[in-house]
């Protein structure tokens, strides 16, 4: 028997903002629902497709990378750490503009660049590290800091 209390939360909690399996499992578990009510309910909600991984992870990304600039390497991460497939991760990393990508490498260089000295090879690691630590793939960030400096930023 389905517990249509529990339902109507999660409806609510899924309708709020695009979520992933384990946060709807894990809502349902604070809700003390277990086994197969558990079960019911998930399948429900993906059936009413308020659950939705391949949403999930394409909004996920989007988000991540136009609100917090991360790159595509943590936005994996952060992925794999909710247990989405490799395919809904590849589709939520088609949501990154190759172009909108690499102006955003270098929108944050320039930006990291005005406290520093981007010319030493002191201040170019520390970029490189902050960039990285982000997410953003080493070659990329090489690539359009050697463009900017030859080109005075």
């Amino acid at each position: 028997m389905m517990n249509p209390v529990a339902l109507e939360k999660l409806r609510k909690y899924c309708a709020y903002q695009d979520r992933c399996h384990k946060e709807v499992r894990t809502k349902l578990l604070k809700l003390e629902v277990y086994g197969d009510e558990l079960e019911e309910v998930m399948n429900q909600l993906i059936a009413e497709d308020f659950l939705n991984e391949e949403r999930f992870a394409r909004s996920y990304a989007r988000g991540k990378f136009r609100m917090k600039q991360w790159g595509r390497i943590k936005i994996k991460n952060e992925l794999r750490k909710r247990h989405i497939s490799d395919y809904c991760i590849r589709k939520g990393m088609e949501e990154i503009d190759d172009v909108e990508y690499d102006e955003t490498i270098q929108r944050l260089i320039k930006k990291h660049a005005l406290y520093s000295k981007a010319d030493t090879p002191t201040a170019k690691k520390k970029i490189i590290e902050s960039l990285q630590r982000k997410g953003f793939e080493f070659e990329y960030i090489n690539k359009i800091f050697s463009h900017c400096i030859a080109n005075k930023l």
